[in-house]
This record gives C-alpha cells, structure tokens and sequence, in this order.
C-alpha cells in the first residue's frame, strides 16, 4: 500500500530539518553554534533572525547550549525560550544594532501593553524593547566570558545614546571602545502629544520611546531560574539588567560599565548577586525595587548581594583600567547600592556584604511608596570618594501605588563593619523618618566616617524641610546642620563603637537629633572643635549614653526645645 504523496513530502523535510539541525549543532550534542544557523558574526551583518533560529532549534529539542564563537554579532530583539543558555565565548561580542531611521520599519521589538504604566517610567514598565528579552520562563541562563555592546540602545530619552555621554559638559574624543561611532549626541525621541499621564507623570513623552527603538541589554519578565555569569557588559542604556518577577535569580561574576542603571531587581525572590563590578555614573549601580509593572504589589525579598564592586568613574574606564573621574554632574557620580526608589511591593530579608564602593554616592535604603522596608543586614563595606551621605535611610510618602494612603515602614535594619572616607562636607549619615512613622530599630555598629569639614554657623542653624512626597535622593535635603549624624523621626536607634572624623573644623555638631525616642549610644567618638557644639537635641526621650564624646554616661533627661551642648 503506497503512502500519500503528502505525507512522504512532510517526512523528507522533517529529515531535512532533523540533518540541519545536527550539522549545526557540531561539535558536541545539545550545543547550537549560531554560526550554524546562518550568523555572520562580521559586526557589519544583521545576525538577529540567525540567532532566534538557533535558540528556537535548542528548545524545540527540550533545551541547550546557543553557542557564539568569537567575533562581533549585530543584533536587535533576541527572544529566548525556556531551558536555553546563551553562551558567549573567548571573545565574542553581541552588539546591540542602532534602530531605524524614525518612522522606518524593524528594529528592536515593539514596548508590549501594560495597563499599570501610570506607577513607574517606561523603561520599568516594558520589556520587549531590548536586545535580549524573555517572559515567562525558566532554567535559562546568558554566560561568558564574552561581552555585550549596547551600541545602539536608548538611555531612555533618546533614539540612540551616545558613547560619550558627557559631551555637553566636556570636550572630548570618542573613547577606544566606541568602534569608531561618531560621538554626536543623537536626537531626542519625537514627541507624543497622545500620550495622558497619570497622577504621577507617567507615561510621559520625554521618556516614553516608539517602536523600533530599544532600551535595555537584558530584561527578563516572570521567569524562574535564571543564571547570569561571566558575561561583561558595555554601555547598556536605560538599564544592563532588567528583572522584574524572577524567581531564583543569579548574578555571579558580571562586569557592567554602563551609561545609567547597571541591574534593576524588581520584584523578585530568592537572589544572589555575586562577585559583580558595575560602574554606573549616570544612576544606580546595583540597585533593588518593588514596582507595580507587574500589576501587583509584590516585595523583592530573600536577596544576598556579597563581594561586589559600585564605581562611578567616566564610562567606559572601568573596563580599560583607567578609571578617569573627568565627568562631573550636579551631585557627583551615582554608582551605587540602593533599595528603592520604586518600592510599593516592599524589601524583606536583604543581605549586602563585602562590597566597595569607590567615586560613587553611598549606600541608600529607601521606602517612599507606601510598602516595608525590613531584616536589612549590611556587613564589611569599604567606602571610598562618597558624594553626599555615606549612608542614607529614608522613610517619605511619594505613595506611587494603587491605593496608598500611609507611609509604609522601615525597621530593623542592622549596618556593622564600615569604613567611608572622603565622604563630602555636605552631608555624612541621614536618617529620616516623617512625623508619626519613625525610622525604628537601627543599629549602625563599627563604624569609621571620615568626612571633610569646614561646616559653618549659618549651616548648623539651617532647618531641614520635611519633603514628604519628593524624590528620595539624599542631596534633595541640602547642607545638613550636623557634618557626622543627622537623625530625624527615629525609634530604637543605636550606634555602637562608631567614630566620627573631619578634616577640617567645623562650625556644626557632630550629631543631630530630632523627633527621636530610645537612642542608645556606647563607645561613640567624634572629633569636637573649640567654641563648636559637640551635640544638637530636639524632642529627644530615652537617650541613653555611655562612654560618648559630648554626653555623661546613663540615662539623659528628655529634651524638648532646640539644644545646643
């Protein structure tokens, strides 16, 4: 009985295909060369399609290796698929293509639909606009020891970011590592008279970007089990990482220098950041958040960050070990560690150990949208060329989430084992609660802060506005009229073997406490200078001393009005 013309045909393609698919995954089983598949790698040749042939034809098989041998891969929008790993190799470098020309077809893909985009930006609220992009997935991972080059993303306010982003600022080349791109400043993103904001800004035309362009090097979007390693990334945009709801996340030995955010951790569980460098000038280094672009109110918890580096020197001189520190920007660099500032779903269970920060701002907790911030452990921070508060814990009421009416929480939030030194004169440890929601149960412990002095009478009277809805960000409240400690709206605060330094005299206290119940102080040092306050007290009960500069031991009496001593 003969067989169907039809059906022999779809048996000779299925072999057809079943042969490709083996001749490209040579040399071994399970490992899907993209070269195979038809990728150039010449850095002239648009590899997109070639790359998601060859990822789907790993996971059409139950998952495997996409393998990039060396050379330079020009790509715009690569999907990936469950049980798939992209690795890139002894020098392989995946370069992100620059978009079409405005109102021309193709490019990245085009920002998915969120209904919940009025509470966070646009770059937290899409996913698919980046080079590399996955939702709903797991046991997927990216490794190195390749790199990629964001060449050609958005930084989020334009078409395409320039290499060298303080060009305005500063006359300067384009550096080594640009390839040879000009190093004109792209056009803005043209406007959107469509768009409406919500209560709170977004969407917006000045960060919201069409079709066709992207912003991100990796955004991930509900996925589960998910390990990225050894990769570096160069000039990443609006963000170098990109996690939103992914469960079981590793970051381990990952090399970002970056032109704005290097990770963003939005509401995910179980993480480990490890071993990793970013430098990030423009905005945050490491950076956990709990936005609502899922629809949810949901916490990032259970999360260790340990043995990393937060820099921000010029872009671009991490990776080539020069670290040149010519940009200058009001406030100073970024580079940081921070929780927050999109926060609504809350931070529980964080451990950041072991890290440096170095020609950055310093470490930032911050809770402004109405969720909790709490179990906080901070070890072992070596804090170099701070720009504003060495620490900064911040308890405000922006509320950006469905529904909040109150400010939420921070508490128990333990920070031992710091050395800061060249913290900047404005400011060196804020800590601000809002009346009736005090900051509760901290202890800063074996604590060095080195800090620069030169502080005057006028700044040490000046009155620190309250700035409840603003912007959580530590040079908002301005000189503070004490140069070691300024702590408002506190309960249960203590500090333990902390010594205070500054270079030079200054006119203001060391220490300034306002609205605070329950302080504890044992074996705190700081430098006084003659005719200067040591002390500023304001609506200060249960203060308890011992062994303090400026304070006899035991209990001290409450304080009411402004004291000076």
């Amino acid at each position: 009985m003969h067989r169907p013309l039809c059906h022999l045909g779809r048996i000779v393609v299925l072999i057809a295909l079943t042969r490709a698919v083996a001749a490209a995954q040579a040399p071994g089983a399970g490992v899907f060369p993209v070269r195979g598949f038809g990728a150039a790698g010449d850095g002239r040749t648009l590899d997109t399609a070639a790359v998601n042939r060859a990822i789907a034809a790993a996971a059409a098989v139950g998952g495997g290796t996409v393998e990039f041998a060396a050379g330079d891969y020009l790509c715009h929008s690569i999907h990936l698929l469950s049980n798939v790993t992209l690795h890139l190799g002894p020098g392989a470098t995946l370069v992100a293509a620059d978009p079409p020309a405005s109102g021309q077809p193709g490019g990245y893909d085009a920002p998915e639909p969120n209904p919940w985009d009025q509470y966070q930006d646009f770059g937290h609220t899409h996913w698919h606009n980046s080079l590399i992009w996955g939702e709903n997935l797991e046991n997927i991972a990216i490794t190195g020891p390749g790199r990629i080059y964001g060449r050609g993303l958005s930084r989020g306010f334009d078409r395409v970011a320039s290499p060298v982003e303080a060009l305005a600022e500063h006359e300067a080349s384009p550096p080594p590592w640009d390839g040879g791109r000009t190093a004109e400043r792209a056009a803005p993103v043209e406007p959107r008279p469509d768009l409406v904001p919500g209560p709170f800004g977004y969407p917006n035309a000045r960060d919201t970007l069409p079709a066709g362009v992207g912003n991100k090097t990796i955004a991930l979007k509900n996925c589960r089990n998910v390990i990225l390693r050894d990769i570096t990334i160069l000039h990443g945009g609006h963000f170098g990482i990109l996690a939103t709801g992914v469960d079981n996340l590793t970051i381990d030995n990952v090399v970002i220098d970056t032109n704005r955010d290097g990770m963003d951790v939005d509401a995910c569980a179980n993480v480990r950041i490890a071993n990793c460098s970013v430098n990030s000038p423009w905005d945050d280094g490491i950076c956990l958040k709990a936005s609502h672009g899922l629809g949810v109110a949901h916490p990032t918890e259970n999360v260790t960050i340990t043995n990393c580096l937060v820099s921000g020197f010029d872009e671009g001189t991490l990776l080539d070990g020069t670290r040149q520190t010519h940009i200058a920007h009001r406030g100073g660099p970024v580079g940081r560690i921070k929780l927050g500032t999109e926060a609504g779903g809350g931070f529980r269970r964080v451990t950041i150990a072991n890290c440096v920060f170095d020609h950055c701002r310093g470490l930032a907790l911050e809770q402004v949208d109405g969720g909790v911030l709490e179990d906080v452990v901070v070890t072992n921070l070596a804090m170099r060329d701070i720009s504003y508060a060495a620490i900064f814990l911040r308890l405000g009421a922006r509320l950006r989430r469905p529904g909040a009416t109150e400010p939420g929480s921070v508490r128990r939030v333990l920070i031992d084992n710091v050395v800061a030194t060249g913290a900047g004169p404005e400011q060196g440890i804020l800590i601000a609660g809002l009346p009736g929601h005090p900051i509760e149960d901290v202890v800063l412990s074996n604590l060095q802060l080195h800090c620069s002095g030169g502080g005057t009478a006028e700044q040490a009277a000046r009155e620190v506005p309250e700035m409840a809805p603003d912007y959580p960000e530590p040079g908002a409240f301005g000189v503070l009229p004490a140069w070691g400690l300024f702590a408002r709206h506190v309960a249960n605060l203590q500090l333990r073997g902390v010594e205070l330094r500054a270079a030079s005299p200054d006119a203001r206290p060391a220490i300034a406490l306002d609205d605070a119940a329950g302080a504890r102080f044992s074996e705190v040092r700081f430098d006084t200078f003659a005719g200067q306050p040591a002390w500023s007290l304001a609506n200060v009960t249960g203060l308890h001393a011992r062994d303090t500069t400026g304070l006899p031991d035991g209990d001290l009496p409450a304080v009411s009005a402004r004291e000076a001593r």
